[in-house]
């Protein structure tokens, strides 16, 4: 079992993953912005922190350069999901250092397939 930031500002979306990835034993905390997300990492250790691209308040590029400033944050596995697939960002994300970039719309067994690779 792993522990888990959801940071994700779409309700339903954030149910679908959070319902999913709890039936598969995880541990799971939710955010529903940048703001709280970076809360949340500051005062928890996570096995996997998955990212929602355009949130308010930070967005999820702003928050992965944040998490990659706290050194004993920095190790952690970082996933992004974005509506925004464009090679250029995806290269953007990897190069700020996220693990792994999950274009929108995705089905949530290859959520869960990605998740189960990333933390084994």
């Amino acid at each position: 079992m792993a522990h888990i930031l959801l940071a994700e500002d779409e309700p339903v979306l954030r149910m679908l993953i959070g319902d999913t990835l709890e039936d598969e034993g995880h541990q799971l905390d939710i955010a529903c912005d940048g703001e709280e997300a970076l809360q949340r990492i500051e005062q928890n250790h996570y096995d996997l922190i998955i990212l929602d691209y355009m949130m308010p308040k930070l967005t999820g590029y702003e928050v992965l350069l944040h998490i990659k400033q706290i050194p004993e944050r920095g190790s952690c596995k970082i996933m992004i999901l974005s509506a925004k697939s464009q090679h250029a960002e995806q290269e953007k994300m990897r190069a700020a250092g996220a693990d792994a970039f999950i274009p929108k719309p995705f089905s949530p067994m290859e959520l869960v397939r990605i998740v189960e690779d990333m933390l084994s």
